[in-house]
Formats: C-alpha cells, sequence, structure tokens
C-alpha cells in the first residue's frame, strides 16, 4: 500500500499487477501496466530546432513592478460555450478540408521587427488576431520582446488578450510564474518531464479559456520537449466516420481521479468515504463530477468522472465544428503505451456516455489521426504559441535536463457576456498551493 494526495486528504492507493491478456473489454489499467512498453508517440510534422539564445533565469523572471498587478482583479475563466446539437458529420468533414492547413502559421520576426519592439505587435494586432481565426494558431517565432515575464506581458497587452484564470487553478497543475503578470508556469515539474502530455484543450465540461500564450524562456537542456499542436477542425475531417458518428451519438465522460480503498471494505463505509469526497473534495476543482466505483472494472476504485459532453463542438465565432475532446491526452489506454509520469490517484480515462468502454481499435484510430496532425514545434527562448483554445489542441513531448515554458490564459475580450464577471481567485488559491508543494515534493523521474 502507498499514500497519494487528492484534494485535502491523504488516500491509501493499493496496487496490484497482473499478466491477464488483453481482450476487446480494455482491463483494468493496473493489469497492464507492468507488461507494456512504453513509446513515444511520433508527430505528422516535425519542424527543425533553432539556436536562438535566451536570457538568464534571473533576467526572464523580472516583471516590469511600474505595472500595476493584473491578479487583484483576475476574470475566472469563462463558462464552456457548447454548441454541439444536430451537427452535420458528413457537411463538417467536407468544410474541414477546405481550411488552411498550416497549423500553426508561422511568423518569423525580421531585424526591422525586433527593433520596433511592442510597436510591432501595435502595428500588427488585427493581421495576428485574423490569422489566430483563421488556422487555429500562430507560431511567433524569433521575436526579442517576449523573451520575457515582462516582455511577454507588453505583447499580449499589445495584443488586448484579457487575462483570465486557468480553468483548472486548483487543481495545482500549474502555480503561476508570475502572479502579477497572470503567467503560469506550464508543466515543467522535474518529477514530470518524462510524461508524455497528450492533445488537448484547456477545458472542462464547465470551463474554457478562449485563448493562450505557450512561450518558451528556456528549452530542455538535455533535449525533447517539444510542444505539440493540432487542428481539432481537421483531426475531425479526418476521423473514420463510423467511429466518429459514434462518439457523437453516444457522447463521452471523462474520469479525472481514481481513489483506491480496499475491495473488502464494508459498503457503507465506501458509501460513506464516497460521500465525503463529493461534499469536501469534488466541489474545491469547480469541476461538475460523479463520484463512481468500479466503472473501469478495477474493485474498489472510486473513479471522480466529469458529466456527460460532446467530443464535438461549434467554434463560438465561426461555427466551425471541431474536435473539441481530450481523449488523446485521457484515454487510459494510450496512456498505458506511452511514457507517463503521473501517480494512480491523478490516472484518467475516456468512457463513451453510458459508461461504456471504448475498444482498443477505437482508442488507436483516436490516436492514428490525433498524431497525423500534429506539428511537434521546437520551441526556442521568446518564441510564443498564440492558440484558438476552442480550435486547436496541444500537448508537451518529454524532456531530459531543466526546462522553462509558460502559458497565459485568456478570456473573451470582445464579448462581455461570454466571458461573465466572476473574481474567484483568492478563494481557489488555497488548494493550488497545497498540491503544488505535493507535486514539487515528488522525486525527479518518479
Amino acid at each position: 500500500m502507498k499514500f497519494t494526495a487528492f484534494g485535502l486528504f491523504f488516500i491509501p492507493t493499493v496496487v496490484s499487477f497482473s499478466h491477464t491478456a488483453l481482450t476487446s473489454r480494455r482491463l483494468p489499467a493496473s493489469a497492464l501496466s507492468s507488461t507494456l512498453e512504453r513509446v513515444a508517440p511520433s508527430a505528422g510534422v516535425v519542424p527543425q530546432w533553432e539556436e536562438q539564445q535566451g536570457l538568464t533565469e534571473e533576467e526572464f523572471m523580472r516583471s516590469d513592478m511600474s505595472k500595476p498587478d493584473l491578479s487583484e482583479s483576475l476574470l475566472e475563466c469563462p463558462l464552456t460555450l457548447w454548441d454541439a446539437e444536430g451537427i452535420d458529420l458528413d457537411a463538417a468533414r467536407e468544410s474541414a478540408a477546405k481550411l488552411p492547413a498550416a497549423c500553426p502559421l508561422e511568423i518569423r520576426a525580421t531585424e526591422e521587427d525586433n527593433k520596433k519592439g511592442e510597436e510591432y505587435f501595435l502595428e500588427n494586432k488585427d493581421m495576428i488576431r485574423q490569422k489566430l481565426l483563421e488556422h487555429g494558431s500562430v507560431w511567433l517565432r524569433g521575436f526579442d520582446l517576449p523573451k520575457s515575464v515582462s516582455g511577454h506581458r507588453v505583447m499580449t497587452e499589445s495584443l488586448d488578450l484579457l487575462p483570465c484564470l486557468d480553468p483548472l487553478h486548483s487543481s495545482g497543475l500549474r502555480k503561476f510564474s508570475s502572479e502579477r503578470d497572470v503567467l503560469y508556469e506550464e508543466v515543467n515539474k522535474p518529477s514530470l518531464r518524462q510524461h508524455y502530455i497528450g492533445l488537448h484543450c484547456e477545458s472542462t465540461t464547465k470551463r474554457t479559456a478562449a485563448y493562450a500564450s505557450f512561450v518558451c524562456f528556456k528549452k530542455a537542456t538535455e533535449g525533447g520537449g517539444r510542444f505539440l499542436i493540432a487542428d481539432g477542425a481537421k483531426i475531425l475531417g479526418d476521423m473514420e466516420p463510423n467511429l466518429l458518428k459514434k462518439l457523437y451519438d453516444r457522447k463521452v465522460r471523462i474520469s479525472v481521479s481514481n481513489l483506491d480503498v480496499p475491495p473488502s471494505t464494508p459498503q457503507f463505509l465506501k458509501e460513506g468515504f464516497k460521500n465525503l469526497v463529493d461534499a469536501a473534495v469534488a466541489p474545491k476543482f469547480d469541476m461538475d463530477l460523479e463520484m463512481i466505483y468500479e466503472a473501469d472494472g478495477k474493485p474498489g476504485r472510486l473513479m471522480a468522472i466529469e458529466e456527460t459532453e460532446s467530443p464535438i463542438n461549434r467554434h463560438p465565432v465561426t461555427g466551425q465544428p471541431v474536435w473539441f475532446c481530450n481523449a488523446h491526452n485521457h484515454l487510459r489506454y494510450l496512456r498505458d503505451r506511452r511514457p507517463c509520469g503521473v501517480p494512480e490517484v491523478g490516472m484518467t480515462d475516456v468512457f463513451f456516455g453510458d459508461l461504456g468502454h471504448l475498444s482498443p481499435s477505437e482508442c488507436d484510430e483516436i490516436k492514428r489521426v490525433s498524431e497525423k496532425h500534429i506539428t511537434a514545434v521546437p520551441m526556442s527562448p521568446g518564441d510564443v504559441l498564440l492558440v484558438d483554445n476552442y480550435r486547436t489542441l496541444h500537448g508537451r513531448d518529454v524532456f531530459n535536463g531543466e526546462r522553462y515554458h509558460a502559458v497565459g490564459w485568456f478570456s473573451w475580450d470582445d464579448n462581455e457576456k461570454w466571458r461573465g464577471d466572476e473574481l474567484r481567485q483568492r478563494e481557489k488559491d488555497g488548494l493550488n498551493q497545497f498540491v503544488n508543494k505535493y507535486m514539487d515534493w515528488l522525486p525527479k523521474d518518479f
């Protein structure tokens, strides 16, 4: 027995292994983890690295103290905009095929652009925002201004991007790099550097950021750490039609955590524990979760599972149907077959809306079509990826050594109704800080 942390409690987690063969119904992941070879996925497009020089950590972490503290009135991440009913899948595939192929669209700085500094982004704001809408992501490459926290803030303010909280701020998955500049540290933790992060939108059934700005301050010192990005419209357009329809018709549910109790525990104690977690812990994650025992077939496993949602959604601005689903990241079948550094309590899975299991061949098809459209971006210091979070999915490859990337999340700047007026950062900070301390405590490559 080992102990893992979930929310405000330490939970005993029983770990066991079995060598039972894989069948069409997926076995509990613990039955597979000791026998499978873990292989890092490939990508459809792999650009070359460039040796752009960065700043020292002291320099790139320095905030401009003459600017106001943005965290004092920081907006909540907006509620997810769902528009998934009545989508014609054949028409959606046809429209996706006509979209621009470049994702991300690369904008490379010239010497003259860098001399302009902030002025370049003020002059080109409308162009950059339009390209972001058309392509789903823009790779700002070779710019000097965003090589630091203060310069990145100048850039995003020049583009009129409106900061907001991470949709999972209270989960502790990220901590602030600079709270006053509303810039989060990306997943750089040494304990997770050998963990492959699959494609996902920064989204839950409840909350979704409108845009993101991913910035590199220091690339991995010993290799790896490419940023992964893929067009959700293109994934939809290339997915096997029968599977796409099946997923759309049955919808999906995503489990976000496992809590293992001894199977011999009396039923009344199991129910009491479930009610305690449901009432005291789950609400602090600001997600609509249902606590369900043994959804994956493992005796004694209590899973925190999101509400039913559509894997396809219309883009709020363009109306384009897109693959709006985090299955490539969260499917346990895929996680068990690639580098994974998450403790059991943090392992995830994806079910059909009725809690039926996806077959291995269905998981493999999601893997195939997702990775076909991945561009594995080699980000150098100062490089920024602007992402339309409703159109484009992102992830991160494994790395070695030390790495420092950061991300800013942004709300709808031109639609007050969509962005809302919630300000709840302070009440969410406690759990964020607790979980981050736990993750920082974990040994490297545990």
